[in-house]
């Protein structure tokens, strides 16, 4: 989709809102595609100074297998959008992964959607950020508690923990 900005390029201070839903059901993570839902985006561009910046925010509900525990969840996401559109790209530009090329007076929400979402994607599909994972003995998923398995010693301290015994 794209977002017609023919009305604020040439004036300062003018704004032009915009929403939208885009589908990310395709983008593949690891093994699996996280993103069944529509992914939506909402905010404003702002002409600050002849420079044109989209602020926002993108949600949508992401459903997985963490990469800790195995555990089959979804959660709530939400990332900010916070983004550069240029009617050109200068060399030092094309390397910045948050300033966006307009295609003719117009900024491809799509793109920008896409790029924000995956830069932003964490590089570990987790349940919750303190998720404890798995036993690495009995494979028991710490986060519904402690497992019963004896924490083996350090094999330099064998001869303290005999003279314990006795």
């Amino acid at each position: 989709m794209l977002l017609g900005l023919s009305k604020i390029i040439d004036c300062p201070g003018a704004s032009v809102p915009f929403s939208t839903s885009v589908d990310l059901s395709d983008l593949l993570y690891g093994e699996c595609r996280p993103v069944s839902e529509p992914v939506l985006a909402s905010g404003i561009v702002r002409n600050t100074a002849g420079v044109l910046v989209m602020t926002g925010k993108i949600h949508t509900t992401i459903h997985g297998v963490c990469d800790r525990c195995a555990s089959d969840f979804h959660a709530d996401v939400e990332f900010p959008i916070d983004v550069v559109l240029v009617t050109e790209l200068s060399d030092e530009e094309n390397e910045d992964e948050w300033v966006f090329p307009l295609e003719g007076d117009s900024a491809d929400l799509e793109d920008i959607v896409r790029t924000v979402f995956v830069l932003n994607f964490g590089s570990k599909l987790l349940c919750k950020p303190d998720c404890k994972g798995l036993c690495c003995r009995c494979g028991k998923n710490l986060n519904e508690g402690p497992c019963n398995c004896q924490k083996e010693l350090d094999p330099r301290f064998a001869a303290l923990q005999q003279l314990l015994e006795k």
